[in-house]
């Protein structure tokens, strides 16, 4: 089975195997991308809500691979989703890749090429460049914000 993100019926992704996708994807969607998901559904893709556990699950990962701040509320449902229902997530937002590899959830990209490895962020002050493990509202030595950083670069 394969959980679909906006983008699978944004770039008209098409399969033989069963389908699924939660609610929210269909607000996210435009034009031409609305009619695809109405067709599809109207055709037998269910549509699937995640449990509240699942959810607070993937949240939880995503914090500790620094991904929380970049995902929405339809991408975490999304991953949880897909996790619930043992699916292959296709998408193209890396951030929900890294936070599905944590959760050993099998990606598919559409239009993009995948994530090479998953990522643990750390966070930069971009006051005084010190660098966090964790996400913080504000650098507790000089107050200015943090910014996720990609822990390979320097």
């Amino acid at each position: 089975m394969y959980i679909l993100d906006s983008s699978a019926f944004i770039h008209d992704f098409h399969t033989t195997e069963q389908t699924a996708t939660i609610p929210l994807v269909r607000e996210e969607l435009e034009d031409e991308s609305v009619y695809r998901y109405d067709a599809m559904e109207g055709s037998g893709m269910h549509v699937h809500i995640p449990n509240g556990d699942t959810t607070e699950k993937v949240r939880r990962a995503a914090k500790e691979s620094g991904d929380l701040d970049v995902l929405s509320d339809t991408d975490v449902r999304l991953v949880a989703a897909a996790f619930e229902l043992d699916a292959v997530l296709v998408t193209d937002d890396y951030a929900m890749q890294n936070v599905a590899e944590r959760l050993t959830v099998t990606v598919e990209p559409i239009a993009r090429e995948g994530i090479e490895e998953e990522r643990e962020w750390t966070f930069q002050c971009q006051g005084c460049g010190r660098e966090y493990d964790e996400q913080k509202d504000r650098c507790p030595i000089c107050g200015a914000e943090l910014a996720r950083k990609n822990p390979g670069s320097s």
